[in-house]
């Protein structure tokens, strides 16, 4: 059974900074591709970042673009965020997940979810 465990959320004021980890039951190299996505209140669950096991490529949205950075530590099993520059935008609920396929976009085909952790920015 696949296990994604969110932490590193909190209240940040805007310009701050928070890692967000997201830390796998199993092997995080078993995975085609980890990626972070986000919904804010009222809205639809939209995609932030995410990284291939195999390589390390990487996709961002472009509104984080610049300002997040998505990380692996494969000896660790755990998979990164790091927010920068934080908007009052950036408020959400992130969640981890991850594919076990590989598919020609990194935005597609994550069967694997953690329960999120909250990011609050204040202005």
């Amino acid at each position: 059974q696949v296990q994604l465990v969110e932490s590193g959320g909190g209240l940040v004021q805007a310009g701050g900074s928070l890692r967000l980890s997201c830390a796998a039951s199993g092997r995080t190299s078993s995975f085609a591709t980890i990626a972070w996505f986000r919904q804010g209140t009222g809205k639809e669950r939209e995609f932030v970042a995410a990284i291939r096991q195999s390589g390390g490529s990487t996709d961002y949205a472009d509104s984080v673009k610049g300002r997040f950075t998505i990380s692996r530590d494969n000896a660790k099993n755990t998979v990164y965020l790091q927010v920068n520059s934080l908007k009052p935008d950036d408020t959400a609920v992130y969640y981890c997940a991850a594919s076990a396929r590989f598919y020609l976009s990194l935005r597609v085909g994550y069967n694997y979810w953690g329960q999120g952790t909250q990011v609050t920015v204040s202005s």
